[in-house]
């Protein structure tokens, strides 16, 4: 592997991150397969390893993976989702994330996280207390580097700002979804991050899925997450994977292959996060680690795709208050009429 460096943090990390959402016991996976498949991604010089305190029991057996070799891998996790019933098992408060980074720190079995990402924005929290006690944690050694995931551009600047004002540490990472399919980072989110020395590290560079080659129009979806993700049986998604499958073929590349490769070619992306269920996908995504995409082929993607475009919005795509909560979006019945008040 090739390393990168991951913004300006001084942290460098291999262009294939390993996800380890899939690795979860209740995906069906083993979990001792799963620490050998960590393990063999290690072997094979991906030093970047990345979970999330939502994804069940993921933190606990990257934990057991990395017994022995913790100081090999560059370890980021995230905080943010709901973990629990109460009304405070969730967001950005102080109050949770004291609490959420000694849960991850126990099950990760170390003494410091080297990335820790806020998973979405929270609109709940003011920006200042969450990047306050984020500052917190990398004054106490807890923390090396912070960060955010799938936040809108507005966002990234606010918080960056915020950062700069109160004298706190600013988000030093991004991770947002990019993918042949979803191509809106490409107009707002990567230019700033690269304007503001972030790292980023993308996620679904498969397009959850759509850009493995195994869904095709009118056969069948044997996706796992396809009950839980709409956009996974969205025909017009599929539509333009069926333009791409022909391409992919006259390049001689599994779709695979020219997923990843497109995902790591942006000169804003540091790493791109794979998320192998078996030792069998693993292996065929380091098989096409040296592929490159040539301008010819890139220039062909842009024509199916245009560039900073989405298909079609992600169902885990950051929703802010404005869009879910009509009163934002409604001035009060008898006032949205241009005429004057009788």
């Amino acid at each position: 592997m090739k390393y990168r460096n991951l913004g300006r943090t001084g942290i460098k990390v291999s262009p294939y991150g390993l996800g380890t959402l899939m690795f979860a016991s209740q995906m069906g996976n083993d979990p001792d397969e799963s620490v050998r498949i960590i393990h063999k991604a290690i072997d094979a010089g991906i030093n970047l390893i990345d979970t999330a305190d939502r994804y069940a029991d993921s933190e606990d057996i990257v934990g057991r993976a990395l017994k022995g070799r913790r100081d090999e891998v560059v370890l980021a996790t995230k905080v943010g989702l709901p973990m629990g019933e109460g009304p405070n098992q969730k967001g950005a408060s102080r109050r949770w994330i004291t609490t959420a980074v000694e849960n991850s720190l126990r099950r990760l079995g170390t003494d410091h996280i080297d990335i820790y990402q806020l998973q979405r924005p929270d609109p709940d929290t003011d920006l200042e207390e969450t990047l306050s006690v984020l500052t917190d944690l990398v004054r106490a050694g807890k923390v090396r580097a912070i960060g955010s995931s799938t936040t809108p551009a507005s966002m990234i600047v606010q918080a960056q700002w915020v950062a700069e004002r109160a004298g706190l540490q600013r988000f030093r990472t991004e991770q947002p979804p990019y993918s042949i399919l979803n191509r809106g980072i490409e107009r707002e989110v990567l230019p700033l991050a690269q304007e503001y020395g972030m790292g980023v590290m993308v996620w679904g560079p498969f397009g959850q899925g759509l850009l493995t080659g195994r869904v095709r129009k009118g056969g069948d979806n044997d996706l796992k997450r396809v009950q839980f993700s709409r956009h996974l049986s969205d025909e017009r998604r599929i539509d333009v994977v069926e333009q791409l499958v022909p391409l992919a073929k006259e390049a001689g590349l599994p779709m695979t292959h020219l997923a990843m490769a497109f995902a790591i070619a942006h000169p804003g992306v540091s790493a791109a996060l794979l998320g192998p269920r078996t030792m069998e996908h693993l292996d065929d995504l380091l098989a096409g680690a040296d592929v490159e995409l040539s301008d010819d082929l890139l220039d062909r993607i842009d024509e199916i795709v245009a560039p900073g475009t989405d298909v079609t919005a992600l169902d885990q795509e950051y929703r802010p208050p404005a869009l879910l909560e009509t009163a934002l979006r409604r001035r009060p019945a008898g006032l949205r009429s241009a005429a004057p008040e009788r």
